[in-house]
């Protein structure tokens, strides 16, 4: 395999081959790809290409010869070899977004944040993994469910107050700006959990019974602290 970062034409290459008629439109998109790999290179256990393979090609996995589907794990591969190569260097890493409007005025990071989301879920239930750290590893992966609008959609179902729309828009364009970190800061968190260190917090931690810091007013037991967020 090709040992080199990828370069502009390849992810290029990369993102006309996820089109491509082999992968019957059952190939997820590059965004969705980055922020999978970006989970599972984060994550507490590895995860097998065998286990994501599948996911991130769909049907196109059923013709492994095929020359274009070889070209394209080849590509993934090195994809995730420079994903996590930056993350281990604490570089960040650039998110790809696809424009949600004509004009370009707005990015799809819901489709990113989902995608990141499933990614973790992939190597089993983080919110376990993470033991006596699920309460920070909740305030971590929070602003990706406010991204996502998991966050919302949970609130309003349960009839509580959600946030001002001009105080959503700016916490929302915040995370954006901000997600490149974010993702850095989850890569940390568990790069000290496997290197047997401790998760430094710059605010103090919210208990179990304690309003939830993301404002929504419920228990942080209920919401960004629930289990169910991740499974």
């Amino acid at each position: 395999m090709n040992p080199n970062s990828l370069s502009e034409s390849d992810l290029d290459r990369l993102e006309q081959l996820l089109e491509a008629d082999v992968f019957q439109d059952d190939a997820m998109r590059l965004d969705e790809v980055q922020a999978i790999l970006c989970a599972i290179v984060s994550g507490p256990v590895p995860v097998s290409p065998a286990v994501w393979l599948p996911e991130v090609l769909g049907k196109g996995m059923d013709d492994a010869n095929d020359p274009l589907v070889v070209e394209t794990i080849e590509l993934l591969m090195r994809l995730n070899n420079d994903i996590a190569a930056a993350l281990l260097a604490d570089e960040t890493v650039a998110p790809v977004l696809y424009p949600l409007d004509e004009n370009g005025e707005e990015y799809d990071y819901a489709a990113w944040a989902d995608s990141y989301i499933f990614g973790a879920g992939m190597a089993g239930d983080w919110y376990e993994m993470a033991g006596k750290h699920a309460d920070d590893l909740s305030e971590l992966l929070e602003p990706l469910f406010m991204l996502n609008g998991m966050l919302k959609e949970d609130v309003e179902k349960s009839g509580e107050r959600w946030f001002a729309p001009a105080e959503e828009v700016r916490l929302v364009a915040d995370i954006q700006d901000n997600l490149p970190v974010i993702v850095q800061t989850l890569y940390n968190f568990w790069r000290n959990k496997r290197e047997g260190g401790t998760f430094k917090r710059e605010e103090p931690k919210s208990g179990r019974n304690d309003p939830c810091p993301c404002g929504s007013g419920r228990k942080f037991k209920q919401c960004c602290g629930s289990p169910e967020k991740l499974n």
